[in-house]
């Protein structure tokens, strides 16, 4: 049968022809005695008097009073209405349904209505005008016909609420996800022919209490979820009535700007709630259960999302084992009692910032280093689930106290939008050991899993929640608690020689151990500011050593060995955090380098760096301070180092030499790479495919971080940022035009198949390259918008989330020309003509402002030429800004 409209379920029973004319009075306001009360809860069962509203239908044929207009051949309504007016003043009333059924008798003896009672059919409307809280009235709706005799026959019942308000999280919008609107709810119960007498009086203060806490509470994405969910909690809180159903409309008044609200109206019975003499069943989702066993391998790839944890040993290095194993899962699972139908494989498609944060549930042992990755794999859920296992046990997982340390950690969050519970029986929710539970049941209260999935998936939707990753780590994140910082490893290098563990798995390279790994805040404008964060975040400086005779600043200066050593030293000395070794100038018409060349360039400078004997011999003709000199030459050893290059060849001898860090200006994609390459130059696209994949390759096995610069080919050319006007001229435009461009490049950088880790990436946004003066400005003094959680690449809907988002800046603005432009500008202080040429080495108090200005704008690293200078600059900048 299909479902009624609102009005038709109101006239179902309306007699046809000419007895469905009906003579009408419509709300006849009386003050009513009702126990049930005002809005407000009342102290004693003492009546309260109400306003209430009296409506009658009679349905009659008035054909004989229009032929005569005699008021005998009809009814007296003035009569009717004196009788109501007695009946609802007589006594005081329990509820609605006794002052209807009051009423109704009542009629019964109207000398008026007696000629016409036979078969008589009316619609009594009685409607409490202060309901209780929040709603606008309650009404009980009676269906009656009258016998000969004066009795009555109810034929059916219906009881409304009207214009409930309630605020709920509802919606897909990100706003809709992070505050709650007003939502409206008409409800209208229909229990047939029950509904006066006592037993089926309708507790309307109860339910209206019980539906505004279910509509509160709930946090649908859409109107027909939350209409369905507040249904059957309807039809469970009337399940002691007699077959009721219950017709539920719910509006949205915010949702359409030209439009009053959006609506949806549902009709529903216990029938359409499969299970509903369970309590829980319209409520709880149907949960998928698997066996134990493990099961055969899939065709289709699922989607994965897997979180990782460790703060026993080198924590770094047990991540990137971890993760290595899980790509080759061939291995690990032909030394089971797997069977396998098909070559498994487990792809890493996407991975988080990597975290440091506080031990939870058991708070004495060591902080975690978390991070989690998105997988594609043909393996079934309890076979990955075993995979996962396996990886623990070869790392070094030993068992341990319930939440207690360990050597690395691999939980599988989500499957797919799958929801799967291998347990039987009642189980503790935390209590997984051997056991696949999917969702992972703690994921909304555990901010170092959520935060790190919001790197990745922060729209994707929890399966039983119903809420999206980014509003459930809103939901839980507290400012007052330290915050969760990010983490930028650096490995040991060169590669370690191969070990057991890389012969039993041969076709995983040597793991290099950790270095050293740098902390900044995980800062976001939708959870906190730097201001909220428990200590300053510390601005490392980056040391430039040009090794190369036709730099831009400083030419040959440090081309010859001795001198290379001794500034690394100095710098190292001076504060240096790391130093950046580069032997192929970038400055415009720099000449032709080959690969050999450049590796004989950075070779020797990066192994001195890592050799005693020579550093000793060097530095000891600089370093005076005989009590220092061990402490600096012990520094300079486990210095982190950067290559400075755009080819892969030189990136690995380097590695090989002891550099620990790749340094790109082209951000893997080749100093030809613009104009991006398109279908009509294939061989360009062939070209930069090969240097990214080369590049990727290099990065990925000696596990180093990577800064990767936006730029667009010779510096000195291609300023022209038109098509992106719509952010604004000029600077701004320069602005959208680096996060657009240097975003689609680390995009392809971290994701898919072979991808980076995104804990591994630091972004350049490439001032003095391929950018005018005032683009040079914007984009230095709005380097955090370069970072920022915003939507980029045009207007409106085709406006997508900032690719940059989050990552850790650099920023090289040291002797760079566009600041000797600006020192040349006219420009007159008083009478004098303050403007002046300037060569690249004497930029240093324009420098200074730059960096400061890096500072404030929350840079990781900034890349200076005077070490010694900049470090009081940076010092004074953070205790301004930090």
């Amino acid at each position: 049968m299909e479902d009624p409209s609102y009005s038709q379920k109101l006239h179902l029973n309306r007699p046809a022809g000419r007895k469905n004319d009906i003579i009408r009075i419509n709300d006849l306001i009386l003050l009513v005695s009702l126990h049930t009360g005002a809005q407000w809860q009342a102290e004693t069962d003492e009546p309260v008097e109400q306003p209430v509203t009296i409506s009658l239908s009679v349905y009659h044929d008035i054909s004989s009073a229009a032929l005569t207009d005699k008021l005998s051949h009809s009814i007296n309504y003035v009569e009717v209405t004196k009788r109501i007016r007695e009946a609802g003043i007589s006594r005081p009333f329990q509820s609605l349904q006794d002052l209807a059924n009051h009423v109704i008798t009542s009629l019964a003896t109207l000398p008026s209505l007696s000629p016409h009672l036979d078969g008589m059919q009316i619609h009594l409307v009685v409607r409490q005008l202060k309901a209780p809280l929040h709603a606008k009235s309650i009404s009980s709706n009676s269906f009656a016909k009258f016998m000969v005799d004066g009795s009555w026959v109810a034929e059916k019942f219906v009881h409304d609420i009207e214009d409930l308000v309630c605020p709920a999280i509802i919606g897909v919008n990100v706003d809709e996800r992070l505050q709650k609107q007003d939502v409206v709810l008409n409800l209208s119960i229909y229990t047939a022919n029950h509904g006066i007498g006592y037993d089926n009086w309708i507790d309307f203060r109860s339910l209206i209490s019980m539906l505004y806490e279910a509509v509160s509470a709930s946090d649908f994405l859409t109107l027909e979820a939350l209409t369905s969910y507040i249904a059957s909690e309807t039809l469970t809180f009337l399940s002691s009535r007699q077959s009721p159903a219950v017709s539920v409309r719910i509006a949205k008044p915010s949702a359409l700007p030209l439009a009053r609200s959006s609506e949806v109206e549902i009709y529903r019975t216990a029938a359409d709630y499969p299970g509903f003499e369970d309590e829980a069943a319209c409520t709880t989702p149907k949960v998928e259960k698997i066996a134990v066993a493990v099961e055969r391998h899939e065709n289709d790839a699922h989607t994965v999302a897997i979180a990782l944890g460790s703060n026993l040993g080198d924590s770094v290095r047990n991540i990137e084992y971890a993760l290595r194993l899980l790509e080759t899962p061939l291995e690990i699972l032909r030394h089971s009692d797997v069977s396998m139908d098909a070559e498994p494989y487990v792809n890493v498609v996407d991975t988080s910032f990597m975290y440091e944060s506080a031990p939870m549930y058991v708070t004495d042992q060591p902080s975690f280093i978390n991070c989690a990755c998105m997988v594609e794999t043909n393996l079934a859920p309890v076979t990955l689930l075993f995979l996962v296992k396996e990886i623990e046990s070869i790392v070094g997982r030993v068992p341990s106290i319930r939440n207690g340390p360990r050597a690395v950690d691999l939980d599988i969050i989500f499957y797919d939008d799958d929801i799967i519970d291998t347990r039987s029986g009642l189980k503790d929710s935390k209590d997984l050991q051997g056991e696949l539970v999917v969702p992972h049941p703690l994921v909304q209260e555990r901010e170092f899993v959520l935060r790190p999935l919001n790197d990745m998936i922060p729209e994707y939707i929890h399966p039983i929640l119903k809420r999206r990753v980014g509003d459930l780590l809103h939901a839980i994140y507290d400012p007052t608690l330290p915050p969760m910082n990010k983490v930028i490893p650096f490995p040991c290098s060169p590669l370690p020689p191969p070990t057991s563990e890389s012969t039993a798995y041969p076709s995983i390279s040597s793991v290099p151990k950790t270095l050293t790994f740098w902390n900044y805040p995980s800062t976001s404008s939708a959870f906190q500011s730097p201001s909220q964060d428990a200590s300053p975040s510390k601005t490392h400086v980056m040391a430039t050593l040009n090794v190369t005779p036709d730099s831009f600043s400083d030419g040959a200066k440090h081309d010859a060995l001795p001198a290379a050593i001794r500034y690394a030293t100095n710098s190292v000395a001076a504060g240096a955090s790391i130093i950046d070794v580069g032997g192929y100038s970038t400055r415009p018409g720099a000449a032709f380098v080959s690969v050999e060349d450049e590796i004989s360039r950075v070779h020797p400078a990066i192994k001195s760096m890592r050799d005693v004997d020579i550093l000793t011999n060097l530095a000891s003709h600089t370093l005076s301070a005989a009590s220092s000199f061990e402490q600096v030459i012990e520094k300079v050893m486990n210095v982190p180092i950067s290559v400075d290059t755009f080819r892969w060849e030189v990136a690995e001898a380097a590695l090989n030499a002891g550099a620990n860090c790749i340094n790109d200006v082209y951000a893997f994609t080749g100093p030809d790479s613009w104009p991006l390459s398109s279908a009509s130059d294939p061989g360009k696209g062939h070209a930069e495919i090969e240097c990214m994949e080369g590049m990727k390759r290099v990065a990925r096995a000696y596990a180093v971080p990577v800064i990767l610069m936006h730029s667009r080919g010779d510096a000195g050319r291609n300023k022209d940022y038109s098509p992106y006007e719509y952010a604004g001229h000029d600077g701004p435009a320069t602005l959208e035009g680096v996060r657009v461009e240097l975003g689609r490049k680390v995009e392809k950088i971290i994701k898919g198949k072979g991808g980076l880790r995104r804990w591994f990436v630091v972004v350049d946004p490439g001032i003095g390259f391929s950018k005018s003066v005032n683009g040079n400005l914007e984009v230095l003094k709005r380097a955090a918008d370069i970072v920022a959680d915003v939507k980029v690449g045009g207007l409106g809907d085709i406006a997508y989330l900032n690719p940059l988002k989050g990552y850790p800046l650099l920023i090289g603005a040291s002797r760079k020309s566009f600041l000797g432009i600006i020192l040349a500008q006219k420009s007159r202080r008083g009478d004098i003509d303050s403007s002046r040429e300037t060569q690249p080495h004497e930029r240093g108090w324009a420098t200074a402002a730059a960096v400061s200005c890096a500072v404030q704008q929350g840079a990781l690293i900034v890349r200076v030429h005077d070490v010694r200078e900049m470090m009081d600059v940076v010092k004074v900048a953070e205790a301004l800004w930090r």
